[in-house]
């Protein structure tokens, strides 16, 4: 392989697809970026085995090839030089790399030992605009289960059916459900794994333009002209989260976002080990309070107007805080739906695209 590269260009490349790479000590080929002349242009590629990433820059090419080089290594290389361009030549798995003022030799890799990140061939299932489906992930991710005791929770449900695109997730603990309109999709459902929606969210942050979908059995594909991200899809059935979903509430109360989330970061500083708040909302308002026997207690007072009868519920100021963060609107509702029922909360419009859930902490 003989080529030149934009040195901005082949760090930014290097830069995206780097962070799938982790440290595999029993598959050392792992610990690699796979650099690839193809079509004219130099294809980087990345992969742990879970995830696949593929982005193409512009090169001009002398000679064709393909080398496997350490990803930390080139990575951190590229991104301290300063010259524009970059040559790259590989002799017998060594990579070197010339530039006006710098040079060096990268020992590498046969890319033949390259696992191979799989192509989805079956036809696409959706075009969507990236930073739709970007803020969808976002909204709905604080929400997935951490722990891997039971795998169907540990990403998001993403479903496609009556001109919708519902992406739900749920820790058994609070629920986020985020939907868009979006005509003339083939229904089709499946679940994200955490760690595929962590990288995409980080890498379509960079990139303009539209994904198109693509999904095969046990795969899905996020793809553009320059850039293919390839992701297991998890094995199990994602529960009737639905169920969960109260349709009638007891009380309602509207308060506005910027002051409840300030009095409860306030009454989170005198939590206990179970990060509980109380939420007490009344006629005069909503008073906030928490109590630990080792820091004191603290009480918050903020106006509100509360529809049907009073109420108190004690909730994890965390799950409330990520709540109010995804909302969008200056004011909020929040429902009691009953003792042991979940609290809704939702922004005050009429989009009616957004509801989370909290479990109320037992008192």
């Amino acid at each position: 392989m003989k080529i030149t590269v934009n040195q901005k260009n082949f760090k930014k490349a290097l830069s995206l697809v780097e962070k799938v790479v982790s440290k595999n000590t029993s598959l050392p080929i792992l610990n690699n970026i796979l650099l690839k002349t193809e079509n004219g242009r130099l294809k980087i590629s990345a992969t742990n085995l879970e995830i696949g990433i593929n982005y193409i820059i512009g090169a001009k090419i002398d000679e064709v090839g393909q080398i496997a080089v350490p990803a930390r290594i080139i990575s951190d290389f590229i991104g301290n030089i300063i010259d524009d361009k970059v040559s790259l030549t590989t002799r017998n798995n060594i990579l070197s790399i010339n530039s006006d003022r710098y040079k060096t030799q990268i020992l590498g890799f046969d890319a033949k030992d390259f696992p191979i990140i799989p192509k989805i061939k079956s036809k696409s299932l959706v075009t969507i605009p990236t930073k739709l489906l970007r803020n969808s992930l976002l909204t709905v991710i604080d929400s997935v289960a951490v722990s891997e005791t039971r795998p169907e929770l540990s990403g998001v449900f993403i479903d496609f059916s009556n001109d919708k695109i519902i992406f739900a997730a749920t820790d058994s603990f609070r629920l986020t459900e985020k939907s868009v309109d979006f005509k003339n999709i083939q229904k089709q459902s499946f679940i994200l794994p955490r760690n595929t929606i962590v990288e995409l969210t980080r890498i379509a942050n960079e990139l303009e333009g539209d994904l198109v979908f693509n999904i095969s059995d046990n795969q899905v594909s996020f793809s553009n002209d320059d850039f293919e991200m390839v992701s297991r899809i998890v094995d199990g059935n994602y529960p009737d989260y639905k169920k969960i979903i109260p349709e009638k509430f007891i009380s309602k109360v509207l308060v506005r976002k910027d002051e409840l989330d300030k009095a409860i970061r306030l009454a989170g500083l005198f939590s206990t080990n179970i990060s509980d708040v109380k939420i007490n909302c009344s006629e005069k308002g909503i008073t906030v309070l928490a109590k630990n026997s080792d820091k004191g207690e603290v009480e918050t007072l903020i106006d509100s107007v509360l529809k049907n009868q009073p109420f108190e519920v004690s909730l994890n100021f965390h799950y409330l805080l990520d709540g109010l963060k995804i909302l969008d609107t200056e004011k909020v509702i929040m429902e009691f739906t009953g003792q042991g029922s979940p609290l809704v909360i939702k922004p005050n419009d009429d989009k009616k695209d957004l509801v989370y859930l909290i479990m109320p902490l037992r008192s």
